[in-house]
Order: structure tokens, then sequence, then C-alpha cells
């Protein structure tokens, strides 16, 4: 039993639960931008999996890694667009439109894969991100190893967390996201384009979860293949619910979510036989749901999240 608690107190533990956060710290990110702004983004499932490929891609024809992460920035920021035309400009579903722009987004990034590299049976390998030491806080025992021996892509997540804090409520441009998804109709009367800001946060928000998906393959592994993301978009979606739609909480649930998924690989392996894997790999999302759950009964949503808006109208 000493063995299953003794887990969290090293610094293996720590370090792959900062990793396997990263891409979830974006991908939340990027949702919270859209939904703060009264917008629900359902595709990004799928635009992830297109930000890994095409993050990939850009690196295995000749670009560099940090190329690569701007070409999946792009490709996020176009999706973030379609979606955006069709939500906040035509008002369409919000649900719908998603689950549109995750099948697409999915299935053209295979489409693409395919297309240029034809005759791969096995998937390509690039050289990824490589993990860097910063100079006398690598050194410190336990918390060098665990904290500042990571790849320049994780660190860069992380500063998204305080670029995203900054922008939410330090600027012009926050503060009128904010309004957006709270009382579009007030934002309008200070002379503020509705449709421009939530527009906005959309694409910015689209260009985050595409570079989350980049992540994967730009740093976690090496190489993409199909349904790598493997879920995390919709695990993104239920962490800004217990983050209540706040980026610095959103990090603190990415962390609790890789957490668990960081303690199940390691107690498996010293549960052997004993206990099922399967038991395992659930923990991480029913202790997350639990939490979740208890997290949403004190939270307070955008009041015109899914709500279209339209000029001159009263809702």
């Amino acid at each position: 039993m000493i063995e299953f608690i003794e887990i969290i107190f090293t610094a293996g533990f720590w370090a792959a639960t900062i990793r396997i956060a990263c891409p979830l710290i974006l991908a939340t990110i990027g949702e919270v931008l859209c939904e703060r702004a009264g917008v629900l983004n359902l595709g990004i499932e799928g635009i992830m999996s297109i930000g890994a490929m095409v993050g990939w891609m850009t690196v295995f024809l000749g670009a560099d890694l940090y190329t690569g992460i701007l070409a999946a920035l792009i490709i996020g920021g176009i999706f973030g667009l379609i979606h955006a035309i069709f939500t906040v400009y035509l008002g369409a579903s919000q649900h719908v439109t998603g689950i549109g722009i995750t099948m697409l987004a999915s299935s053209l990034g295979f489409f693409c894969f395919k297309l240029i590299l034809p005759a791969s049976t096995t998937p390509p390998k690039i050289k990824p991100f490589q993990p860097i030491d910063i100079p006398f806080l690598s050194e410190l025992p336990f918390l060098g190893p665990a904290f500042f021996q990571h790849t320049p892509f994780t660190y860069l997540a992380i500063l998204v967390v305080i670029f995203a804090f900054w922008l939410m409520n330090s600027t012009p441009l926050g503060l009128s996201i904010k309004m957006a998804g709270e009382n579009p109709m007030a934002l309008e009367a200070q002379g503020i384009d509705v449709f421009l800001v939530r527009t906005i946060a959309v694409v910015l928000g689209s260009a985050l979860m595409a570079v989350g998906g980049a992540y994967l393959t730009l740093s976690a592994f090496d190489a993409f293949y199909f349904g790598m993301i493997n879920g995390r978009g919709w695990i993104a979606i239920a962490l800004v619910i217990f983050a209540s739609w706040k980026p610095e909480r959103a990090l603190m649930g990415a962390l609790l979510f890789a957490g668990l998924d960081a303690y199940q690989v390691r107690a498996q392996q010293l549960a052997g036989a004993i206990i099922p894997y399967q038991f395992f790999l659930m923990l991480p999302f029913l202790l997350s749901i639990v939490a979740m759950v208890i997290a949403a009964k004190r939270t307070r949503y955008p009041k015109a999240l899914l709500i279209p808006f339209r000029r001159g109208e009263r809702h």
C-alpha cells in the first residue's frame, strides 16, 4: 500500500503530469475564450486533430519546429473563422456546427495525411522538441527534474495561461469578450461590434486548440496517427466547467486530470495482474467527473452562452 502513496512523491510523476497537462491546458484555454464570448465550440476535437497533423506535416516537409507551431495556429484560426461565420453571423446551432467542424477537420486532416504520404504503413517520425535544462533550477533535487527539465513547448503552454489571464482581466478586449458572453446588448450600446468580438474570441480560441493538438506531435510524441487526440477535446470542454470559465482554474483542472492519468499508469505497474488494468484507466475520468460535478454546483455560466446575437433584439 505504501508504494501507491510514494508515487506522488517522485519527480517522474510530477514531470509526467506537466507533460500530459500541456495539450489540455492549451485546448481548455481556447475553449474558455470561445465560451466567455458566448460561443460553444464543439469543434475542439477535430481542430486539435488537424492542428496535430498540420504542425507535424510542416516539420516533416522541412520546416523548423516553431514554424510547425505557427502552421497549427493558422489552421486552427481558419477553422475557428468557419465556426464563427456559421454561429456568430448566421446564427446557426452551435452544437450542430461544432460537431460538423469536428467531423470536417478530423476527416480532412486524415485525408491530407494520406494524400501526401499514400504509401506510409507506419507513421513517419520527426525530431521533436527536446527537453532543456534551466540553469541552476534544473539542478535542484526533486524540483529540477520535476519542473525545470521540459521542452520549450511545455513552457509556452504555461505562458499561454498567463497571457490569457492578463488578456481577460487587464485589457479592453478581454472585458469586451466577457461582456459579449454576459450582456451583448450592453456591449453594442457602447458602440462595440459584438459580431467582431465574438469572432476574434472564437478564432483565437480555436488557434490555441490546434496548438494543443500540435503539442502531441511536436513535443510529446514524434509522429502523427489518426485518433491520437483520443478524446482530449471533450475532456477540455468538461474542464471549462470545472474551471468556472477562468484561465487560472483551467490550469488547475488540467493538472488535476493529468495527475490522475499519470498516477494510473504507475499504479498499473505496481498492481500487476491483481487489479484489472481497466480499473486504473477508468480512475482519472471517474474522479474528474466527481470533481467537476462538485464544482458545477457552485459555478455560473456566461448568461449569453449558446444564444445567437441579433441586432435590435432583446433576450
